[in-house]
């Protein structure tokens, strides 16, 4: 197990793909903090982590609120004893067309999305610089490198997190930490299963693989990017997406 005695916070872990993640890096031998706003949805999470044999700490949290992301990493500390590896999962989308797109929407998917990774980056850093070791993978989107109508809010806060990933991979990379992106295409989850069909099946025929991807392919990219195979990467955006986006 490539992650035995290494600790993990996934945040947006209470379904879809924060899920998956969980339970993979479990797996792979981690322990975790599962951080969601959905209560019965963690403790779901975190039954099927400790199922696996590994220990699991839900935790219910906005990530847009620094005082949450604070005690979610201090409970993680305290309880879990490190930090080794954050997965910023959480996000949310409001979609509509710019002109009818209302202040509070554009507000409140860039302070989930964005303002969150930062939040939660921020408040693990410290303990990982004195570690001198960290895994930190965000997740993005491929609407945050090709755009898409009706995402303004989306997209702006996913080509933000694009940003702050090399950014910070910069700052943080002369302190071991290796800070990179996941860019998932269309992926089955409760946000796409909910298009109308005339619209996935347009969007089927942009993807060359002729598929959708699953939650599986997106943690099993997170799982190679926080082990030691990745060692020498970071600052990447890792594109999974079946060739819709090159």
């Amino acid at each position: 197990m490539k992650l035995e005695g290494r600790v993990a916070i996934v945040t947006g872990g209470g379904r879809g793909i924060g899920r998956h993640i969980a339970l993979i890096l479990a797996e792979e031998g981690a322990d975790m903090v599962i951080s969601d706003i959905d209560p019965e949805g963690i403790s779901e999470t975190a039954e099927g982590i400790r199922s696996l044999g590994r220990r699991a700490l839900p935790i219910k949290s906005d990530v847009s609120l620094v005082d949450d992301v604070n005690n979610m990493v201090d409970r993680c500390i305290s309880e879990l004893e490190k930090v080794d590896i954050l997965i910023n999962n959480a996000g949310i989308t409001r979609d509509s067309l710019i002109v009818r797109m209302k202040e509070e929407d554009w507000d409140m998917v860039l302070r989930v999305n964005l303002t969150g990774t930062f939040n939660c980056m921020k408040a693990v850093t410290k303990y990982m610089m004195k570690q001198r070791r960290g895994k930190i993978v965000n997740i993005a989107s491929i609407v945050g490198v090709m755009g898409n109508a009706g995402q303004a809010n989306y997209s702006a806060s996913k080509a933000g997190i694009i940003g702050l990933t090399k950014s910070i991979a910069k700052e943080l990379a002369p302190r071991g930490i290796n800070v990179n992106a996941i860019a998932p295409g269309f992926i089955d989850t409760d946000m796409t299963i909910s298009l109308p069909e005339k619209i996935r099946e347009g969007l089927l025929r942009q993807i060359p693989m002729g598929r959708f991807g699953v939650s599986k392919d997106i943690a099993n990219c997170t799982k190679f990017l926080v082990s030691e195979d990745s060692d020498y990467i970071t600052g990447q955006v890792i594109h999974v997406n079946g060739g819709m986006w090159m």
